[in-house]
């Protein structure tokens, strides 16, 4: 069985239409098998999108692992005025992201493959519930592609289960990258980290 972290997924490609609350709105947008959470906007997901801090109203945002785009979506039509880029290694992942991002007019939203974004600048936001189950040395090898490209100014916020070890990775990411970790919140099994370029990583 491919898994939603295969380039191409072999499973069914048919879309499926689903109703859901992204930036304030109900809205429709349509997923498929061989994605992660192909049914909903994942528990994970929520309780990152109710947690997360305040947009800024420019600059490039960042969603790492995007599946069909439900923490892209949410910043681009927040942010009308930011650029917005979804990535993820599932090429069908990224093809829902489009359409989800044409049907709901977020012209401001890309999405591309990691090898894509290598280009990129640095990264104002960076938001992710990030591929847990990728095992923990490839976890931390996308992280450590990921977080050091924070602008000074920069903050990332993940979602990661407490029993998937968000604890032990709060502590990898300050001693590895040597970014300030803050737990924003602890809520329906997760914790929500916030990561910036402290004093330690800013120089």
């Amino acid at each position: 069985m491919a898994h939603y972290f295969s380039s191409s997924p072999d499973s069914d490609a048919k879309r499926t239409p689903i109703r859901v609350e992204l930036a304030d709105r109900d809205v429709d947008v349509v997923t498929a098998a061989g994605v992660f959470s192909p049914g909903h906007v994942d528990l994970g997901t929520r309780q990152l999108l109710r947690a997360a801090t305040e947009l800024p109203e420019r600059g490039l945002f960042v969603d790492v692992g995007c599946g069909w785009g439900p923490i892209a979506l949410d910043m681009a039509l927040r942010r009308p005025q930011a650029r917005v880029v979804a990535v993820d290694v599932n090429e069908r992942a990224l093809e829902l992201t489009r359409e989800n991002a044409q049907h709901l007019g977020a012209t401001n939203l890309e999405a591309m493959t990691p090898e894509e974004a290598a280009s990129l600048g640095d990264i104002d936001v960076i938001r992710s519930n990030p591929p847990i189950r990728i095992g923990k040395q490839a976890l931390h090898e996308l992280l450590a592609a990921w977080l050091p490209r924070l602008s000074v100014d920069g903050v990332a916020e993940l979602v990661v289960s407490k029993n998937l070890g968000a604890d032990s990775l709060a502590a990898w990411i300050g001693a590895e990258l040597g970014l300030a970790c803050e737990k924003l919140a602890s809520r329906k099994g997760f914790r929500i980290l916030r990561l910036t370029r402290g004093a330690s990583s800013a120089g």
